[in-house]
């Protein structure tokens, strides 16, 4: 929406949000319910409605779409999960969890909810990819953009992803995303060798990477592979190779494995996705000042557990309700940040620890693990509440100890 048909917002109630991937519009949109007036600022240039892969989102991803009575409209662009079937590099089932998820190609739930956003009144500006952050009294805050523009809010949220330029100018000494010795792929892919839709998704422990798909209604075949490597990729890694190259280095790495994945890694026409798995263990402060950190810019969790985007929208629920009952902004970011810190470092630690069980070295350890894979199962369900059982009531209030 342009910026000249839109009417200024007072500086003193506009929320400045740096990223409109996922996070960003969920924010903006619950933001405005609290009063204020937000603004997504977009550094890509223009939309990119089919970039990156696909993700699961679970309940509690859900739960906060939900609240804003857009659930349906969302996620109507995916397909439901209703259970995980796990099998190993024979194609041999070993266990199975019942799951409800939704299954949705990452670009069109992105879009899908900026486009809620931008009939709700929010203002997205693409182009604007942020340098700077000056702050002065309180409730003073200006973005500084890279194309020399400048925005004034009252508050600034940073929703701009694991290698946050928010994160960068207001905590410039905080950690790097750290390397999780993981390598992650994904694409889409026709082919009638993995059966008819049937909401399940399966995964393979290979003997040397992880596989998992899905066969949507329509035939699409999701998919996603991980493998462990020693060392970080150089800075460039996933441009120097082509498509081509890469579907064939991952149909070599799972040569002694069922031969599903050589059948849909063959059968993918189109980009196969490439990329090293990082996650934010830890960083000393989500706030300072008039400045927040969400999502992945504040804590990125490595996919294993699937809960990155539902853990974004977690926080922005979260925040903006902090910002609703407390009487200043930076009370505010401290409640959200004491309420939501423990959930998050525990999934976190949690996903790495899982990342690394994925593929056990040798015989005798992947003999172990088919054999004690249906009991870690019967114990995961138990530990499902705590991933997917998360729920935030809108309607309570929030003090400044919590709730």
């Amino acid at each position: 929406m342009p910026e000249e048909n839109v009417p200024p917002a007072p500086a003193e109630r506009r929320a400045l949000i740096a990223g409109c991937g996922i996070t960003g519009p969920v924010l903006a949109l619950f933001l405005i319910r609290c009063g204020y007036t937000p603004v997504l600022y977009e550094a890509r240039p223009e939309p990119d409605d089919h970039a990156g892969s696909f993700l699961n989102l679970g309940p509690n991803g859900r739960s906060v779409l939900q609240t804003l009575g857009i659930a349906d409209t969302v996620l109507a662009h995916g397909a439901a999960t209703t259970r995980l079937v796990f099998a190993n590099h024979k194609g041999r089932t070993i266990g199975s969890n019942p799951e409800h998820t939704t299954c949705v190609k990452r670009g069109l739930l992105n879009r899908a909810l900026r486009e809620c956003a931008e009939q709700a009144g929010v203002r997205v500006e693409f182009g604007k990819r942020l340098a700077d952050v000056k702050t002065g009294r309180p409730g003073e805050v200006t973005a500084v953009f890279t194309d020399g523009d400048t925005a004034d809010g009252h508050l600034l949220v940073g929703a701009d992803g694991i290698n946050s330029a928010t994160r960068a100018a207001v905590f410039p000494d905080a950690p790097a995303p750290s390397f999780t010795q993981g390598i992650g792929s994904g694409g889409f892919a026709r082919t009638h060798a993995v059966g008819e839709p049937d909401g399940t998704f399966r995964m393979l422990f290979g003997l040397r990477g992880f596989f998992g798909y899905q066969v949507l209604p329509g035939g699409e075949v999701y998919w996603f592979e991980n493998h462990t490597v020693p060392r970080e990729p150089a800075l460039g890694w996933a441009a120097s190779i082509t498509d081509d190259q890469w579907r064939e280095q991952l149909v070599r790495r799972h040569a002694g494995d069922h031969r599903v994945v050589a059948g849909i890694l063959r059968a993918t026409e189109g980009p196969v996705g490439r990329w090293p798995l990082y996650d934010l263990p830890s960083i000393p402060a989500w706030h300072r000042g008039d400045v927040a950190l969400v999502g992945d810019a504040a804590h990125a969790i490595s996919p294993h557990l699937g809960q990155g985007a539902a853990l974004g929208m977690e926080d922005a629920v979260v925040l903006a309700a902090c910002l609703r009952d407390l009487p200043d902004t930076r009370s505010a970011f401290a409640a959200y940040e004491a309420l939501r810190r423990p959930r998050v470092e525990g999934l976190i630690r949690q996903a790495r620890r899982t990342g690394g069980q994925m593929t056990p070295a040798g015989p005798v350890g992947r003999a172990l693990r088919d054999l004690m894979l249906p009991l870690f199962l019967r114990l995961g369900l138990k530990n499902a509440e705590t991933v997917y059982g998360y729920r935030f009531d809108w309607s309570a209030p929030v003090t400044a100890a919590g709730r």
